[in-house]
């Protein structure tokens, strides 16, 4: 049995207000074509398939539309979605029973029955080969916060959250085994943040719960041939673990992800065991570039702007830019110069980033008392800031202008 796993697709995310539908549909052109060309038997959608909660008409189509033209060209294929902690699992549950009898199977929220218990079943799913016979099972497992997870009693100080995480696994797994026949495999679904996984600088969001974050691989019963995992955005195993992978976003949703090998991942089971893992790279529909690749002076960056020259394309497929400038004092004109710079380049500018290279001030070497601070004057404060942030002393002519603004 083949399975092709992939996550995070935060359709109608934007960057920097740059909408980025174009490139979205790209990436789901190009997986409907792998879907075909890798004779794939199962889809699973690791979560955050939308980046908020209330998704776009317009991103919402993507979905329903990708699905219904996956089944169209695979009919045997078996598309298994779970929640990330980006979606809202009503609204991914809403077209539920309608998307089933398409063959798209969505898991948003956990499910409890009349009595309050958690519903294992339907978190319990088969997995079908060409045949139409059951060749592995999979747990499928939404982003769980606590209301989901079982109640369990620790005496050993063990996090309650982690402990209920840990048994719900334990149950569905143990309702799999229960299920499984001999040859049928065993596969997880989880969208979680788990120890030892590395976040990119600003495109996630963190998921911290009652103080708890990460979650071991323990909760992974050894067992299982393969764990498919969302939520982090750098494709990567977790710890030693092989089997227990993130496939990362299939695009880069922030600068600090421009480096990523974004990619899809193909696994192969062989009966109840994992035969192979294999990165699908995804084609970038849209580079992002960052200039300089450090920052620079702004002379150092004005030039490298200049030099500039990439291919004329329609404005859905030009670069996003960030520009990189080291600052040494203020520069009140600095958009206006880099968008100068720009002028005619087939670019999309998106962020400019400032930093300086300051030296600490005295307000970082010494903790003032409350005396002290209620001598500090507003020209005090504006000074050890001016030097705090650009590492030397604040010139006369922006002094006179904070005077000026002073000014009752």
């Amino acid at each position: 049995m083949r399975l092709l796993h992939t996550s995070d697709w935060h359709l109608g995310q934007s960057l920097h207000n740059f909408e980025r539908h174009y490139e979205h549909q790209r990436f789901l052109d190009w997986l409907l074509d792998t879907i075909v060309a890798e004779q794939a038997d199962v889809l699973l959608i690791a979560g955050d398939i939308y980046d908020n909660a209330n998704p776009s008409s317009a991103s919402q189509k993507q979905l329903y539309r990708f699905l219904r033209v996956a089944k169209e060209r695979a009919p045997h294929l078996n598309l298994i979605i779970i929640a990330g902690n980006h979606d809202s699992p009503g609204r991914l549950d809403a077209p539920g029973p309608l998307l089933e009898a398409h063959g798209t199977r969505v898991i948003g929220a956990v499910q409890r029955n009349a009595d309050g218990e958690i519903d294992i079943e339907s978190l319990v799913l088969p997995l079908t080969g060409r045949s139409g016979a059951v060749e592995a099972w999979c747990l499928a497992v939404p982003f769980l916060r606590p209301g989901d997870v079982p109640r369990v009693a620790t005496d050993d100080g063990a996090d309650p959250y982690l402990a209920g995480i840990a048994t719900l696994y334990q149950q569905a797994f143990a309702l799999a085994q229960s299920k499984r026949q001999d040859g049928q495999a065993i596969v997880a679904m989880g969208h979680c943040h788990m120890v030892d996984g590395q976040m990119s600088n600003d495109s996630e969001r963190r998921i911290v719960i009652g103080g708890t974050e990460m979650l071991p691989a323990g909760i992974f019963d050894p067992a299982i041939a393969y764990a498919a995992l969302g939520h982090l955005h750098l494709a990567q195993n977790v710890g030693k673990q092989e089997h227990i992978r993130y496939s990362g976003s299939p695009l880069p949703l922030s600068f600090a992800e421009v480096n990523y090998a974004h990619q899809i991942l193909r696994i192969d089971l062989d009966g109840p065991a994992l035969r192979e893992i294999v990165p699908v790279p995804v084609p970038r529909a849209v580079e992002l570039l960052r200039v300089p690749s450090k920052p620079a002076p702004l002379t150092q960056v004005l030039e490298e702007l200049a030099a500039l020259s990439p291919p004329d394309a329609p404005v859905e497929q030009q670069p996003y830019l960030e520009v990189r400038v080291l600052l040494e004092q203020p520069e009140p004109g600095l958009r206006a110069r880099i968008e100068a710079a720009l002028d005619g380049k087939p670019v999309r500018l998106a962020k400019i980033e400032t930093s300086t290279a300051a030296r600490t001030s005295s307000i970082d070497k010494e903790v003032m008392t409350l005396d002290q601070l209620e001598k500090l004057k507003p020209d005090d404060i504006f000074r050890q800031l001016y030097q705090q942030r650009f590492g030397n002393e604040a010139p006369a002519d922006q002094l006179s202008a904070f005077a000026e603004l002073m000014l009752p």
